[in-house]
């Protein structure tokens, strides 16, 4: 029996190892999750002589919530339908779903963020600081209840015998999220909708069909490797092109918001030229990760190989979250 001790003892060590690298990258998530709504709105100002808006941390951090539960409940429905075209893939054996979780976060985000446009974009301190009939009364109201509503859809979706079909509310949550920031005064209103939900869609398929590929490339590792290792490369592929859509519709939307002239000025002297070159460097990351991950794919003979810089994407992506949820939250850029 001592002996029989001794011998599972050195293959109980390596096990531990994953589970301390998945916490520590969900720790890293988390921490900088809470960091960017605390830190980022004073940093990104400071010296910039613009005025910071009232409950900026709490508008971010709400944001950031909302995004995540987009990413994380459309993955899921993404990632699936990539699955469905690998043959042999266990689907009856997919990771437990998260996506209740996710809508119930989004549903309490999007109340929030109702709640502060009910104030008259200020964050209410009493119930009676909000005009709840007031939302039905304006253009921000009603895109906030419509994404409250969709959530609720979401939910709903999630828990019934198909959870596919939340694809549809969750983008009307896209399309309302790329209508608030383009109201019809501004010139070309409908060109910057279009980039701005091009942009986020594609945002939202890569980091959430990211973190729903690699739950499954886990869960299959010993089971069905090969099918996880061809889901992974599909992703990959199609990564490729969501990658190209997100920098041509950032470059476009950025020179909307910035002549080309003043953008080099803007993005050391405004808030938000600041913030949106710190994003610019973390999709950066994110892409050297994604490269190096699908060349290890490509030359391991284990696919599980290509993990751990996959998931450090994953952390990154979950940076770029926050941060595209601190730009909404700071005053836009003046047009010299």
């Amino acid at each position: 029996m001592a002996a029989a001790a001794t011998s599972r003892t050195p293959h109980r060590a390596p096990r531990r190892r994953p589970s301390t690298a998945r916490a520590v990258a969900v720790l890293v998530l988390v921490a900088v999750a809470a960091l960017v709504p605390l830190l980022g709105p004073s940093t990104a100002l400071s010296g910039t002589g613009e005025a910071r808006a009232p409950g900026t941390a709490g508008i971010t951090f709400l944001r950031t919530v909302l995004f995540a539960a987009l990413c994380v409940q459309l993955g899921e429905v993404y990632a699936t339908r990539l699955a469905r075209r690998v043959p042999g893939a266990p689907l009856e054996r997919a990771p437990r779903s998260w996506a209740a979780y996710a809508a119930v976060a989004g549903i309490v985000a999007a109340l929030g963020l109702a709640s502060v446009v009910a104030t008259g974009n200020l964050v209410p301190q009493r119930l009676s600081d909000m005009d709840l009939g007031g939302l039905y009364a304006s253009r921000d109201g009603r895109l906030a209840l419509l994404e409250v509503n969709a959530f609720v859809v979401a939910l709903l979706c999630s828990r019934s015998r198909r959870p596919s079909g939340a694809a549809l509310p969750l983008a009307a949550v896209i399309v309302a999220e790329a209508l608030r920031p383009h109201p019809p005064v501004e010139d070309s209103a409908l060109v910057g909708t279009g980039l701005t939900l091009v942009h986020l869609t594609c945002g939202v398929l890569w980091a959430g069909g990211l973190l729903q590929v690699l739950r499954m490339l886990r869960l299959w590792r010993t089971s069905a490797p090969e099918a996880g290792a061809a889901v992974l490369g599909l992703y990959a592929r199609v990564a490729a092109v969501l990658f190209a859509a997100i920098t041509v519709t950032g470059v476009c939307s950025t020179l909307r918001r910035m002549p080309p002239g003043t953008v080099l000025d803007q993005l050391t002297e405004t808030a938000y030229g600041r913030t949106l070159l710190a994003k610019v460097l973390l999709v950066a990351a994110v892409a050297v990760l994604a490269l190096v991950a699908r060349r290890r794919l490509r030359r391991a003979a284990d696919p599980a190989a290509a993990c751990s810089p996959a998931r450090w994407e994953v952390v990154a992506l979950g940076a770029v979250v926050a941060v595209s949820a601190l730009l909404t939250a700071l005053p836009l850029p003046i047009r010299w």
